[in-house]
């Protein structure tokens, strides 16, 4: 019982690591210096060598597990020899993969951080009502109230910076399809760490997603490569901190805590967001915007205490 609250809670450290980690995403993106399917591309593709040596220690790390219990190994689960539903979830988690960078990042273009990232970051709601209604993911009334609370302060971190000039409302249209498409993604993840590791999601949905960014980005013929060390550097840090780092984070967090619980404590992005923004790109964090951040982290406090007693009582 003690072994299981121990890996639950290290699963919450995960996902609230993870989503600092991702909040960097936006500065990356600006400086990136090439079109927003490229940044796609290379953010994945430069994942690639991290994912497939992550894949490895952790199939190596279950092998060793195994053995060491006299049971009988099994490379179907931990290998990942992927067939029917398995391949279906990950084809569903690449292709919602694909939606989410593709419109987020041109959204980045349309709107300001601010906007983009809580429109982004904006589908708990959508999140907890599928995992309620597709797995029965049960939640109480104190982890929608400290859900409530979040959101609440994620509308006025949003309410600050909202702007419908020049366009803004494409790209905070863009920002909800966005949102639709993370939450499916989230929900295909959390299926698929019943039976595989993190890194092999990080792998696969990787490797199959790639080449999608790659085709629309030489059709839509934006620029494909950065024109200097920084637009490199930008995509580098894309690819170790966002892509691995925030992205495996939060799926290896999902393998223990429920899909509506983790996507609140994802709402921290916005926050990470709205600073770097203020301290790289100068985009002011006013008063009110800095209300909605101490609400946002009210609220997780509340979930993350909510979650954490629910499992100890359940162990």
């Amino acid at each position: 019982m003690l072994n299981t609250i121990h890996h639950k809670r290290i699963a919450l450290f995960a996902i609230i690591l993870g989503a600092w980690c991702l909040g960097s995403s936006p500065i990356f993106v600006r400086l990136g210096e090439a079109g927003p399917s490229a940044i796609a591309f290379w953010r994945v593709a430069l994942s690639l060598p991290i994912a497939y040596a992550w894949m490895r220690m952790e199939n190596r790390l279950n092998y060793e597990h195994f053995n060491k219990n006299n049971n009988t190994y099994s490379s179907n689960i931990f290998r990942a020899n992927i067939a029917n539903k398995k391949l279906i979830i990950i084809l569903i988690a690449s292709f919602f993969w694909v939606g989410d960078l593709i419109f987020w990042h041109l959204s980045l273009s349309k709107t300001n951080i601010a906007n983009s990232t809580f429109l982004a970051t904006s589908s708990p709601i959508f999140i907890t009502i599928a995992a309620w209604f597709l797995f029965g993911e049960k939640y109480t009334r104190l982890f929608l109230l400290g859900a409530g609370i979040t959101v609440v302060g994620s509308i006025v971190l949003m309410s600050a910076t909202l702007n419908f000039d020049n366009g803004s409302i494409v790209g905070d249209g863009l920002s909800l399809i966005t949102a639709f498409c993370f939450g499916a993604f989230v929900l295909a993840v959390r299926q698929l760490r019943k039976f595989m590791g993190a890194g092999t999601i990080m792998f696969y949905t990787a490797l199959i997603s790639a080449p999608c960014f790659l085709i629309i980005s030489i059709l839509s013929g934006e620029i494909f490569f950065p024109n200097s060390l920084q637009g490199w550097g930008a995509l580098l840090g894309l690819a170790i901190i966002t892509q691995i780092l925030g992205q495996g984070l939060l799926a290896y967090g999902l393998g223990q805590i429920k899909a509506g619980a983790a996507s609140i404590l994802i709402l921290i992005e916005p926050i990470v967001a709205a600073l770097l923004a203020w301290l790289v790109l100068s985009e002011a964090l006013n008063p009110l915007q800095a209300a909605g951040c101490l609400l946002i982290i009210l609220g997780i406090i509340v979930v993350q205490k909510q979650s954490s007693a629910y499992d100890s009582q359940a162990n």
